[in-house]
């Protein structure tokens, strides 16, 4: 019987499959965005997440957890030192999927799947301030507030003109 057992296989046995994604983990980690297809950031995700969440308590048995499964020093390093800092306070949710169309040779569907911390454009950063400053007016609305704007510029130098005579 197949109870319980709904995990994609992406066309590998059990070694290659997770040789494929201790590999994707790492890329994921030392670059914070990696392309690949829908399928396989789908796995990554389940695979990668637990890994992180290790990362938040800086111990010895968490890196050697976590290096049984990457293998790769620098990667448990940055995991370890940058990307913990990051999502301290982060309860889950670490990596972020957005799909980008689909390939033109066999019409896979792809995506992107990156660090949900280290996006700068939908963390709302200064470029995102800048454009959300400026509007622009129509001239109705223009003309409205200009004499609006006028009125107290006059009154203010009728009240100042009394005063110095």
């Amino acid at each position: 019987m197949r109870h319980n057992k709904k995990f994609n296989h992406l066309g590998r046995n059990k070694a290659h499959r997770d040789a494929l994604l201790a590999n994707m983990t790492i890329s994921l980690i030392m670059h914070k965005r990696i392309f690949t297809t829908l399928a396989k950031a789908k796995a990554l995700r389940v695979y990668a997440e637990p890994l992180i969440n290790r990362a938040k308590e800086d111990s010895t048995p968490n890196r050697r957890l976590v290096f049984s499964h990457l293998q790769n020093k620098e990667a448990v390093t940055e995991l370890f030192r940058e990307v913990a800092q990051k999502i301290a306070n982060r309860n889950g949710g670490y990596t972020r999927i957005l799909k980008t169309g689909n390939r033109l040779g066999d019409n896979a569907k792809t995506c992107f799947i990156e660090l949900v911390d280290y996006n700068e454009n939908m963390l709302g950063g200064d470029k995102a301030g800048k454009k959300a400053s400026r509007t622009r007016r129509s001239r109705k609305s223009a003309a409205a507030q200009a004499p609006a704007a006028e009125t107290p510029a006059t009154e203010a130098p009728a009240a100042e003109a009394p005063a110095a005579e």
